[in-house]
C-alpha cells in the first residue's frame, strides 16, 4: 500500500507500564490461542468463523489492545500488536488476521474519531463489546483502496449507507463496521470518507458463499449493507480517508499481516522440528541427510529475513517518522511483499523436506497442508503486483537509493 503524507503517532506507554503489562498480555494471548487450537479442525473444515476465539478475545480485553488505559484499554504498543499477531498466527492464520485487522480498525478510531463517538466506541472496545469489521472492498474498483464509487448521501443530520462489498472478513458476526464511501460532496472518485456504522443501524444481507482454498475460518462473505447513521459517525473528516489510510490502515495492515504470516510459517517450522526431534521421528527421518539439513537451514533463513524486516519496519513506524518519504513507503511495501512470498516459500520447502505423509496429508501434526493453503492468500491480499507497480514509481523518486 502506498502512502503520501503526515507523521504517524503510534500507540505508546511508559516503560514501567510496559513491563507490568507484558506478562498479563502474553497470558491473554495464550488463552485465545488455546481456544483457537481447540476448535481449529472444525472452523477450517466447515469454513466457519472462530466465534469461540473471538469470545475469548472479548473476555480477555484483547479487543481493546490499542485503546488507551484512560478509556479502559490495554494501552498496547506497536510491539505488543506485532507479538500478539505473531502468536495467534502460529496457531491459526485466520484468527491472527481477524485480530490484526480488528486492531487496525480500532486504531483508526483511537486516532481519528471525534467526541462523543470516540469515547463511546473506545469504552465498548475496552469492554470487549465491539468487534470491528472493515468494508473497503468494492465491485469494479480493482482493489484501489483510495477510490470508491458508492456515494454517501446526506439527509437531515444523517448519512445514508448503501454499500456492496465482495469480501468482508467477519462481517456476519461483527458488532460494528468501518466503511469507505464516496464523500457526499465529492468531485472525484478518490474523495473518500470513512464512516462507522453499528450493526443495529444497518440491514445486512449476505450475497454469496464463502468456500475458499485457505483462510477458511476468516469467513469473508460478500455483503450488502444499507441503513441510516447519524451524521457525526464520520471518522476524521469527509474526504479524509487518504490521510487515515496512509497513517493507520497502510502501516498497521502491512505490519500486522506480516506478523501473522510470520507466525504461521514459524509455527509450521516449529511443529516440523518437534516431529524430527521426537524419538519416533528420528527413526522415520534421516537426520544425517545433508539435503534435509540444507532445507531446514533455508527455511530458517527465510523466516529470519522476514523477522528482521518486520522489526525494522515496526521501529520506523513507532518512531513517528514521516511515512510520506519514498524510502519509508518502499520499506512498508517491501515488508508486505517479502513476508507474503518468503513465508509461503518456507512452508512449501518444508513440504519437500518431510515428504508426502507429513507435508501433504491433512492429518499430519505438522499442519503444513493447512499452513500452505492459508499462506497462498498472502500475495493476493492487496496484490503484490499492485505494490510492485507502485514501488517502481517510488524508485524513480529516490535516485540516491536511500534506506529508511
Amino acid at each position: 500500500m502506498t502512502t503520501t503524507s503526515a507523521k504517524t503517532t503510534p500507540p505508546q506507554t511508559s516503560a514501567p507500564a510496559q513491563e507490568g503489562a507484558a506478562t498479563g498480555l502474553a497470558e491473554r494471548v495464550a488463552s485465545v490461542a488455546r481456544v483457537a487450537e481447540e476448535h481449529l479442525k472444525v472452523t477450517d473444515r466447515d469454513a466457519v468463523f472462530p466465534e469461540q476465539a473471538l469470545a475469548q478475545m472479548r473476555r480477555t480485553g484483547l479487543l481493546g489492545l490499542l485503546v488507551p488505559a484512560e478509556h479502559g484499554g490495554c494501552s498496547g504498543t506497536l510491539t505488543d500488536f506485532v507479538d500478539a499477531s505473531m502468536a495467534l498466527g502460529r496457531v491459526d492464520m485466520s484468527v491472527g488476521m481477524i485480530f490484526a485487522m480488528h486492531c487496525q480498525q480500532s486504531e483508526a478510531i483511537v486516532r481519528y474519531a471525534a467526541s462523543p463517538l470516540r469515547e463511546e466506541l473506545l469504552a465498548q472496545l475496552s469492554a470487549g463489546d465491539l468487534y470491528l469489521a472493515s468494508v473497503t472492498t468494492e465491485p469494479g474498483k480493482g482493489g484501489h483502496l483510495f477510490r470508491s464509487y458508492a456515494p454517501l448521501r446526506e439527509g437531515d443530520d444523517t448519512l445514508m449507507v448503501d454499500r456492496v462489498a465482495p469480501i468482508v472478513t467477519g462481517g456476519a458476526v461483527a458488532d460494528g463496521f468501518l466503511i469507505t464511501m464516496r464523500s457526499p460532496h465529492a468531485t472525484a472518485d478518490h474523495h473518500v470518507s470513512l464512516v462507522y456504522a453499528h450493526r443495529r443501524q444497518l440491514r445486512i444481507e449476505g450475497t454469496g458463499e464463502w468456500c475458499p482454498m485457505g483462510m477458511r475460518a476468516s469467513h469473508s462473505l460478500p455483503l450488502t449493507l444499507t441503513g441510516s447513521i447519524p451524521a457525526h459517525q464520520v471518522i476524521g473528516e469527509h474526504g479524509a480517508f487518504h490521510r487515515i489510510a496512509q497513517s493507520v490502515f497502510g502501516p498497521l495492515a502491512h505490519i500486522g499481516w506480516s506478523a501473522v504470516w510470520l507466525g504461521t510459517a514459524s509455527g509450521a517450522l516449529s511443529r516440523v522440528l518437534r516431529l524430527l526431534r521426537d524419538p519416533a521421528g528420528r527413526k522415520r527421518f534421516d537426520l544425517s541427510s545433508e539435503l534435509l539439513m540444507t532445507r531446514l537451514s533455508r527455511v530458517r533463513q527465510r523466516l529470519d529475513t522476514v523477522h528482521a524486516l518486520l522489526r525494522r519496519t515496526e521501529a520506523l513506524v513507532a518512531s513517528g517518522a514521516d511515512l510520506s518519504d519514498a524510502s519509508s513507503q518502499l520499506l512498508l511495501n517491501s515488508l508486505k511483499i517479502t513476508a507474503s512470498e518468503e513465508c509461503y516459500r518456507a512452508v512449501d520447502e518444508l513440504v519437500d523436506a518431510v515428504g508426502l505423509r507429513h507435508g501433504y496429508l491433512q492429518d499430519s501434526p505438522t499442519r503444513l497442508e493447512k499452513s500452505l493453503r492459508d499462506l497462498r492468500s498472502a500475495a493476493l491480499n492487496y496484490s503484490n503486483d499492485r505494490l510492485h507497480l507502485a514501488d517502481g514509481q517510488l524508485c524513480l523518486l529516490d535516485p540516491d537509493v536511500r534506506f529508511a
